[in-house]
This record gives structure tokens, C-alpha cells and sequence, in this order.
């Protein structure tokens, strides 16, 4: 069964979710504040996180930054939920690694749609092979996400770990925004191809310790370049 831990204040809209939720299956949690959200995640990992942005004293954005800087749970998939639609704060919520950023108000359709995408690429097993693959001084391990440089760990979302991947699988091949955004999130946002750039924006800057690895070529989209990648025995 599907555990989602819910993350609002707002009790009408968490009865509403949870209602929805449990009547296609999942097992729902609840907690109303941002600390109660960490001290769940402290004893269970539920497979993806509803995330309100504004919570009372640890808002949504803090703690989605708390959840991305623990290794125990940087790999969870986060949908935050806001009455804010600004564009300012949904590039905040992708550039602190939230999986994707649902406005209220929202569809019942909508947000189950866009759960079942994140739960369907977390269970899809993408990585059959055990190998690590390597691109100059960076190395990942795809079946369990990790990636260094150096020997030294670095903390990558799900979503920049799967584009990451799939640069590194495919390189010298240029892939443009609308591809990225169906192969990586699962379906098409129109329109919304900031996503892809706040997400690759965040890559360069984990990846500085690396040569410059992501090109961007001007009207088309992204590529890796650098050295020639290399895939060792795991």
C-alpha cells in the first residue's frame, strides 16, 4: 500500500485530500505544522510527501530544505500545495528540490494524476543493471541514486538525479525542454518548461565541482559535455 503523509493546516482542505486519497486506496497521514511533518519523517518514510507552503512557525519551503539536506530522506518525492500561484514561488519550491508545485484552488483529478506520476516513476525500475557510470570526475549509482564527486557525496532531488541520468546514458545527444519534462516528470506540462530550467539551474550549481557538464544550445534545450562517460562493474 501507498503511504502519503499529508502536510496542511488549513483542517477543511486536509479532510477534503484525505477523503479523496483514502477512497483510491492510499494510506493517508496527517500532521498540521512543518516541525510535526520532520518529527514524523524521523520514524517513517511514507512514499511521497503533500506539502502545504504556508504552515504556521516552520513554513513548506523550510521544511522541504530540511527534508532535501537529510540523506535518510532527501530522495522522497515532494508535491507542495499553495494558494500562491506567483511564479517567484514556485521557482522557490522547485529550486529547494520539490518534485513538482500544485496552486490552489485544484482539482481532485488533478492532484491525483500528478501523485500517480510520482508514485509510478518512483516504482518503475528504471536501472536493472548493476553498474555505476561515470563522467570524468562525477560517478552515480543509479539504483540507489547516489552520485559523488571526488569520493565525496553529493545530495541530488529524485527529479536532477533522473535528468542527471539521463544525460550521462545518452551523451552528445541535445534534448529539449518538452522531452525532458515527459520523460523525467511523467507527463506534459504546457507551458511550464521553467521546471526544467530551475531543475538543471540547481544541477550546475551541485555539479561546480565538476567542469562545466551541462550545455545549454541556444532554442533547443540541454546536453552533457565534457569527457567521455565511462561505466564500471558495481
Amino acid at each position: 500500500m501507498v503511504k502519503i503523509l499529508l502536510v496542511e493546516d488549513d483542517k477543511m482542505i486536509q479532510e477534503l485530500i484525505t477523503f479523496n486519497l483514502e477512497r483510491e486506496g492510499y494510506i493517508v497521514e496527517t500532521v498540521d505544522e512543518g516541525k510535526s511533518a520532520l518529527e514524523f519523517l524521523k520514524k517513517e518514510k511514507p512514499d511521497l510527501i503533500l506539502l502545504d507552503v504556508m504552515l504556521p512557525e516552520l513554513d513548506g519551503f523550510e521544511v522541504c530544505k530540511a527534508i532535501r539536506g537529510n540523506i535518510e530522506t532527501a530522495n522522497l518525492p515532494i508535491i507542495m500545495l499553495s494558494a500562491r500561484d506567483e511564479i517567484t514561488d514556485k521557482v522557490v519550491g522547485l529550486e529547494l528540490g520539490a518534485d513538482d508545485y500544485v496552486t490552489k484552488p485544484f482539482s481532485t483529478q488533478e492532484l491525483l494524476a500528478r501523485i500517480k506520476a510520482r508514485i509510478r516513476e518512483g516504482k518503475r525500475n528504471l536501472y536493472p543493471e548493476p553498474i555505476s557510470l561515470a563522467w570524468g570526475d562525477l560517478e552515480i549509482w543509479p539504483e540507489s541514486y547516489l552520485a559523488t564527486i571526488r569520493g565525496e557525496y553529493v545530495t541530488l532531488t529524485g527529479k536532477e538525479f533522473e535528468l542527471l541520468y539521463l544525460f550521462i546514458k545518452r551523451p552528445n545527444q541535445v534534448f529539449n525542454r518538452e522531452y525532458l519534462l515527459q520523460k523525467v516528470w511523467g507527463y506534459t506540462i504546457s507551458g511550464d518548461t521553467r521546471t526544467v530550467d530551475v531543475h538543471i539551474s540547481n544541477l550546475r550549481s551541485k555539479l561546480k565541482g565538476v567542469a562545466p557538464i551541462i550545455e545549454s544550445v541556444r532554442g533547443v534545450g540541454y546536453r552533457l559535455e565534457g569527457s567521455p562517460s565511462k561505466t564500471k562493474n558495481g
